[in-house]
């Protein structure tokens, strides 16, 4: 981060959330994040001050919406 770039892989969960804050303010600030997320979740989710970059995973939405 004191170079002012940061990667992300996040898992869901309760540890996103919290993470999720602290990404969007070190975006304000100027740092360039960038968030490597399966195409399939439950929480993560775009924001405006960071970039998502997503990878394929072998089940849908309605599949992981079914098991949850």
């Amino acid at each position: 981060a004191a170079a002012g770039k940061l990667l992300v892989v996040p898992v869901d969960g309760s540890h996103w959330l919290s993470m999720r804050e602290v990404l969007e303010i070190l975006g304000q600030k100027g740092h360039r994040v960038v968030v490597v997320a399966p195409e399939v979740t439950l929480h993560i989710k775009p924001a405006k001050n960071f970039v998502m970059k997503m990878y394929p995973v072998p089940f849908t939405q309605e599949e992981m919406d079914e098991l949850f």
